[in-house]
């Protein structure tokens, strides 16, 4: 047990075992583990977008193949590998289009065309047709007429493979429009259920012969996002928060030992660095200001 000058005994690290440093150690652990879970999240969600990156990379400028090829049974998707892949399927488009209404487009909300396309062979394939601007509001009371109007008779068509939408809590299909384009929803208000692909629809690339669609999608940009600064800046926290933990401790320390031997050796140290260094910019101007 060291002690001062004074007599007085000195506390040491004791202090750092009581319960208010406890507590702030409790806080830094918990603090801690938060950043490690946030900088994973982002660390995750950069792994899902360079998934995507790569998904795009194999799949968007592919050669078209036939639908039955990609998905041998109207329930079967695998969007890690056919997302973005372009089909081909030749049939006739059915019944009136649906409208899956506030879907952002160029010129604000509007709804996306989903017509169904009844295959050669039976099945019913749902089309996205492209983004028209009509809103929620407007969309039950449109007329068809009003909407781009798709080829009669027989056409060919390609399209690019995206997986059925989840639904939208809260939300309904009302008439002719639906929240989503959750296909098992678009079969059963269009009347299709149990012959139509339920796993994936197709986002229109090309028709033939060429009918009126609406603004096609420009092709996803290649970007993986902010994720990964995100993620680090987490983990540089976590070391900022332990560098005024520490400093903390060492001030408290110096506050609770003044006057032993060890604080005073380091206020000598302290001082000859200071004379070595000669004064700082800011001392020379509150000598200038003192004279």
């Amino acid at each position: 047990m060291a002690e001062a000058d004074s007599g007085t005994e000195q506390v040491g690290w004791r202090f750092l075992s009581s319960a208010r440093w406890l507590g702030y150690f409790a806080m830094l652990v918990v603090f801690s583990i938060a950043c490690v879970l946030l900088g994973n999240w982002q660390f995750d969600r950069r792994a899902e977008a360079r998934a995507e990156i790569a998904r795009i990379d194999a799949n968007y400028d592919a050669a078209p193949t036939p639908l039955a090829e990609q998905l041998p049974s109207p329930d079967s998707f695998d969007e890690d590998s056919q997302k973005w892949r372009p089909v081909e399927v030749v049939g006739e488009y059915i019944g009136e289009p649906m409208l899956a209404r506030n879907r952002p487009g160029p010129s604000g909300v509007g709804s996306d065309l989903v017509q169904a396309l009844r295959t050669t062979t039976g099945e019913v394939f749902f089309v996205d047709r492209g983004w028209v601007a009509v809103d929620g509001a407007t969309a039950e009371s449109i007329e068809t007429s009003a909407l781009p109007a798709a080829p009669a008779g027989e056409v060919r068509v390609e399209a690019r493979l995206r997986a059925s939408e989840p639904p939208i809590p809260g939300r309904t299909s009302e008439g002719r429009t639906v929240a989503s384009i959750d296909l098992p929803e678009v079969a059963r208000v269009t009347g299709t259920s149990g012959e139509a692909y339920v796993g994936a629809y197709g986002m229109l690339i090309s028709e033939t012969p060429e009918g009126e669609h609406g603004d096609l999608p420009r092709r996803p940009e290649r970007d993986e996002g902010p994720h990964l600064s995100y993620a680090l800046q987490w983990y540089v926290f976590i070391i900022i928060a332990g560098i005024g933990v520490a400093y903390a401790a060492r001030r408290e320390y110096r506050g609770l030992n003044a006057g032993s031997a060890e604080v005073l050796e380091q206020d000598r140290r302290t001082s000859e660095r200071r004379k070595r260094r000669g004064p700082s910019d800011a001392e020379e101007e509150d000598a200038l200001i003192d004279a």
